[in-house]
């Protein structure tokens, strides 16, 4: 949430965003340095200075390792691996003279991995500075991937790292003077976008089916880590009235497991109480900041 809520706070006084991800990056760039005789800005500092000062060798060796198939070593001469749990600090390598550059010409960017958000204050400056960055990348062996890159108005949204950031519209039902929270008409709002929400739940049913050989207090043990990891990525977003929905949904997902029906008593035999605090059942309601403070750390 930091890089998002990050995003979220830049777009105050801005009202257009550009939204884009890197798409020749990690995947087909060189697996290391090609020297440093480039007189062009974007080449100190990134790559070349972390490898070619030694900085870095288990990288260097982790990218030129090879590949091994048939009985026999394959060189790797360009590639990296995707999706592993070294892709963002490769892409932060690659990347740094970009944000850099970026920044040094004024604009406001968020980057997270490949992954990034600039706001501006007009179309035209987002147009602008589109084309800035492409030229950079350019020089920096990456694409811009156009199927992921848009320019918007806040009040439309945009996605960033499971989040949809909107400047809300809806005229509020309390006058300002009753409202004790920061929630204001035309403020912007972060919360997971559907997309994330459909993750979390087919993760929840595929632990949940009924025909699970567990008991309710081993299924609990195998939720929990999705639950929690899902609610700490999330927790700072408007997500009060998700996290309540959310919760009895999961409730009422354990409830039929245990009685292996979808029709039973559940509320009776293993009431909620007993599943947040015996059974120790993650709640998500209670993991947001302003909530925990009030509650027992056990809900």
């Amino acid at each position: 949430m930091r890089e998002a809520g990050a995003a979220e706070h830049k777009v105050a006084g801005r009202r257009w965003v550009w939204v884009s991800e890197a798409q020749s990056q990690i995947s087909e760039t060189e697996p290391y340095a090609r020297g440093t005789g480039s007189s062009n800005p974007t080449s100190s500092g990134g790559a070349n200075f972390w490898f070619l000062s030694g900085g870095a060798p288990s990288v260097e060796a982790m990218l030129t390792a090879g590949s091994s198939g048939e009985g026999h070593l394959f060189p790797t001469e360009r590639g990296t691996p995707q999706g592993g749990v070294a892709s963002p600090l490769l892409s932060n390598i690659l990347l740094t003279p970009f944000d850099r550059e970026m920044r040094r010409k004024g604009y406001q960017l968020t980057r997270y991995a490949d992954d990034w958000v600039v706001t501006c204050a007009s179309a035209v400056e987002a147009r602008a500075a589109l084309e800035a960055a492409s030229r950079i990348l350019k020089e920096l062996g990456v694409t811009i991937n156009p199927q992921k890159t848009r320019i918007v108005h806040v009040r439309h949204g945009f996605e960033f790292l499971g989040y949809k950031i909107k400047r809300g519209s809806r005229p509020m039902n309390l006058p300002t003077s009753k409202i004790k929270t920061s929630a204001r008409r035309g403020s912007l709002y972060a919360y997971p976008r559907e997309k994330s929400i459909n993750h979390f739940k087919e993760q929840i049913r595929r632990l949940t089916r009924r025909c699970a050989p567990v008991t309710a207090r081993e299924l609990i043990q195998q939720v929990n880590p999705v639950v929690r990891g899902w609610g700490h990525h999330y927790k700072r977003a408007q997500v009060r009235k998700l996290f309540h929905r959310l919760d009895g949904w999961l409730v009422r997902r354990i409830w039929p497991h245990r009685h292996r029906k979808w029709r039973c008593r559940g509320w009776q035999t293993l009431p909620r109480r007993q599943l947040y605090g015996e059974y120790g059942l993650v709640n998500l309601v209670a993991m947001i900041p302003s909530i925990a403070t009030q509650r027992p750390a056990s809900l």
